[in-house]
C-alpha cells in the first residue's frame, strides 16, 4: 500500500537522521526521486525552494510537499507522521532519561563525533543542490551574492528569498520578451 510506504520512507529517514533538515535532504531525494520515483528531481528542487520559503521545518514541510504530490492529503499527513514521529519517540527517550545521561562522558564523545559528521553531511546537499540547478551565471552570481549578504551583514533570511524570488520573476519576464 502506497500510504505504508510513504510513512515508512519518512520515518526510516527521520529516525536514521541526525542534524535536522538540512541532513535529511540528500536521504530525501535518494528515496523519492531516484529510488522509488515518486516525483522527478526539477520537482524536487523546486519543493526545496518552497519547503525553505515558507514558515516550518524544512524536512517537514519537504515532506508534506512530496506526501501531497504522491497521494494529495492522505499523502501529506502520511508523510508528515513518518517525519516526524522518529523526533517524538527519541526526544521522550531522552527527556525521560536525560537526568542518568546529561553528566556521562560516552554520551559527550559520541556527539562530539556526530558534529563533524552532521556538518558535512549540510555541506554535501547543500553541494549537492548547487549541482542541480540551471547551469546559468545569474544563479551563480544569486548563491554568491546572497551568501555573502548572509556572512557580512545581519539581514533576514526571509528578504534575501523574498528579493531572489522578485529578481527571478524579473529575469523569467525580460527572458520571455527576447
Amino acid at each position: 500500500m502506497i500510504y505504508w510506504q510513504l510513512f515508512i520512507t519518512f520515518f526510516r529517514i527521520g529516525f536514521f537522521t541526525i542534524g535536522g533538515g538540512y541532513v535529511m535532504i540528500p536521504l530525501i531525494e535518494k528515496e523519492v526521486v531516484e529510488k522509488r520515483k515518486w516525483i522527478d528531481n526539477q520537482t524536487f528542487i523546486d519543493m526545496l525552494a518552497l519547503a525553505q520559503s515558507v514558515p516550518g521545518i524544512m524536512a517537514v514541510n519537504t515532506a508534506i510537499f512530496v506526501g501531497y504530490r504522491s497521494r494529495g492529503v492522505l499523502g501529506s499527513i502520511c508523510c508528515l507522521l513518518g517525519c516526524v514521529l522518529p523526533s517524538f519517540i527519541v526526544i521522550l527517550a531522552i527527556a525521560i532519561s536525560f537526568t542518568h545521561i546529561k553528566d556521562n562522558q560516552h554520551v559527550e564523545h559520541i556527539f562530539q563525533g556526530i558534529r563533524p559528521a552532521v556538518v558535512a553531511l549540510m555541506v554535501y546537499s547543500v553541494w549537492g543542490m548547487i549541482k542541480k540547478i540551471p547551469q546559468k551565471w545569474v544563479n551563480y552570481v544569486i548563491i554568491i551574492a546572497v551568501t555573502m549578504i548572509l556572512y557580512f551583514f545581519p539581514i533576514s533570511p526571509i528578504w534575501l528569498i523574498l528579493i531572489a524570488a522578485f529578481l527571478g520573476l524579473l529575469i523569467g519576464v525580460k527572458q520571455e520578451k527576447h
